[in-house]
């Protein structure tokens, strides 16, 4: 590497990547799917550590302790699982990292891809501060409710570029009518309520993240339960509607199938969460939920984007008079 080599690879590591490197766009696919698996992950890992009761396994941040940036033998596996879900968000970031990489070096280059994996290395960032945040104010359950949320966003972001690099950058074609597309749109909301009203039962619910005494929002469990098993029936109400509408409009093979599989994880996260409340909230059965949650908003998402199709034209080409626009900015 020649000394102006050197000085471009530090000024703009990406442009220099990107100049030596082009990527299949099956590459960016896969760059763009590990990022979203990633962000899955993460949510599970943090709820095996909350329902392990290791959420204060590393008692402050950003070190394990006042003295180790480490979990040491003293803290036990409690301090093992909490660092390693730590750990992890070092794996997401190089996930997410790639994502950025080969959305960049992609040619022609899409800057509508590189700005979603941007977005997604924010929130990582965001979240990871917030994350420090929850172990210092000892867990409080509003803190924790946001970071669960900033969690769903990433998952949000990722999903879209997962969707987007397998399409052009062309304005997008509605395949179905303005009706239809309303009432995704309040399937969209309800799913994100119930999500969000999912935060407030663990809240308030039994599993604190750890042994101590841990502030809890002060509601009663049982009837936010309750209405967040209502939210979730409108919303398998609402999928199913949709089902029949789209098979009433002859909708193309795309937003059924996808409606279908969202009904489909709905029912087994309907199961889980049924079970679960009926045998006191077993460690195991809350983990699958927590899973479920991601899995379904992530299908909720793909429901979304099934509604409309983008050709591949009009990418952006560095350098044109269209690389100063955001082509492609929507979803």
């Amino acid at each position: 590497m020649t000394r102006a080599d050197a000085m471009a690879a530090v000024r703009n590591p990406l442009a220099f990547i990107a100049a030596r490197w082009t990527p299949t766009p099956r590459t960016v696919q896969r760059a763009a799917l590990a990022a979203l698996v990633m962000s899955v992950v993460i949510v599970v890992t943090g709820g095996a550590v909350r329902l392990t009761g290791s959420g204060l396994g590393c008692p402050t941040w950003p070190k394990c302790t006042d003295d180790s940036l480490t979990a040491t033998s003293e803290m036990g596996v409690h301090g093992v699982i909490e660092f390693g879900n730590r750990m992890l968000t070092y794996v997401l970031c190089a996930a997410v990292g790639w994502a950025i990489i080969a959305a960049r070096s992609e040619k022609p280059y899409r800057r509508s891809l590189t700005r979603l994996g941007w977005a997604q290395f924010w929130i990582v960032m965001s979240n990871a501060v917030l994350g420090g945040i929850v172990v210092l104010v000892g867990l409080n359950p509003y803190t924790v409710a946001a970071h669960f949320l900033l969690s769903s966003a990433l998952i949000a972001v990722a999903t879209v570029m997962w969707q987007r690099t397998r399409e052009g950058d062309s304005a997008p074609r509605p395949l179905v009518g303005k009706a239809v597309q309303q009432l995704v749109w309040f399937l969209v909301t309800a799913s994100a309520l119930l999500i969000a009203v999912g935060t407030v039962v663990t809240g308030a619910g039994p599993h604190a993240g750890d042994s101590s005494e841990v502030e809890r929002m002060p509601l009663d469990w049982e009837n936010v339960t309750k209405l967040h098993a209502v939210l979730a029936w409108i919303v398998v109400t609402l999928t199913f509607a949709l089902w029949f509408v789209l098979k009433a409009v002859d909708a193309p093979k795309g937003p059924l199938n996808r409606t279908r599989d969202l009904f489909l994880i709905l029912l087994a996260q309907g199961v889980i969460g049924y079970v679960q409340y009926f045998t006191d909230l077993p460690e195991i059965l809350v983990g699958l939920h927590m899973l479920g949650s991601a899995v379904t908003w992530i299908a909720v998402l793909r429901v979304l984007l099934a509604l409309r199709e983008r050709s591949a034209e009009d990418v952006e080409v560095p350098g044109s008079a269209q690389s100063g626009s955001a082509v492609g900015a929507g979803v």
